[in-house]
């Protein structure tokens, strides 16, 4: 086992209790070897002596801090495009690599025979590891060490998210924006069809409240009622976007 106080400078954050990051780099496979608990102390309190329960407790920590930020920074988006992108920012080859940009498979503690196959820089082994590890944080310092934490780690990724996932039902997302101010349903409406039988090009309108909120175009009518919602949809929402600095 390498040192960990070069490690904890790398991290940010020293551990009060150092048994919790040992307890986080603790692969699953050491006990498996040695048992399933640890070797000293009343049964009663005794821990596992890997760091699944970590990986349990950090995922949730992950889930709730991202998912604060996109809610943030993407007002006007509903659940569908803000699970996708929290989707994109947390899967287990990202976290994979937040782990080995930290150095840590050097640190992992492995039983032999996971050492002897390559255990510390298998992805899987890795990302539940920066779990565990966020599970460590969040127990050892408290919710603001970890999200602050967390925060240094996705910093750049959310820099990078301009956009949010294509909407892939933008007719139901639209509909769902539309009644949190009224029950009444969008209208779409047919308004021009050009083009020879074979190519036909389809315009249509989207209404609600009798007021046209957009249009779009398609090679049918589902396809064109399709884009008049989209458009609709970056309509709304950008204006959503702008009201609170307005």
């Amino acid at each position: 086992m390498s040192d960990l106080s070069e490690f904890q400078t790398r991290l940010g954050h020293t551990f009060r209790d150092e048994g919790l990051l040992r307890l986080a780099l603790t692969h699953p496979s050491v006990a498996h070897e040695q048992g399933e608990t640890a070797p000293c102390g009343d049964e009663a309190q005794r821990r596992p002596a890997h760091n699944q329960r970590l990986e349990f407790l950090g995922d949730a920590v992950l889930q709730l801090v991202l998912t604060q930020q996109l809610y943030e920074k993407f007002p006007a988006f509903d659940e569908g495009p803000l699970t996708k992108a929290r989707a994109k920012l947390v899967n287990r080859r990202t976290l994979a690599e937040h782990a080995r940009v930290l150095g840590l498979g050097a640190h992992l503690i492995l039983s032999r025979g996971e050492e002897m196959h390559g255990g510390r820089e298998r992805a899987s082994a890795l990302a539940d590891t920066f779990e565990a590890l966020l599970g460590a944080i969040f127990l050892d310092g408290g919710f603001e060490v970890a999200r602050e934490f967390i925060l240094r780690e996705f910093g750049a990724a959310f820099g990078r998210l301009n956009t949010l996932p294509t909407i892939e039902n933008p007719k139901g997302e639209l509909q769902e924006l539309l009644q949190a101010r009224s029950p009444e349903a969008p209208e779409y409406h047919v308004v021009s069809t050009t083009g020879p039988d074979h190519d036909r090009v389809f315009e249509c309108t989207v209404q609600h409240g009798g007021v046209e909120l957009a249009r779009g175009s398609g090679k049918s009518k589902k396809a064109a009622e399709s884009d008049a919602a989209l458009a609709a949809l970056k309509k709304l929402r950008a204006e959503l976007e702008i009201k609170p600095g307005s």
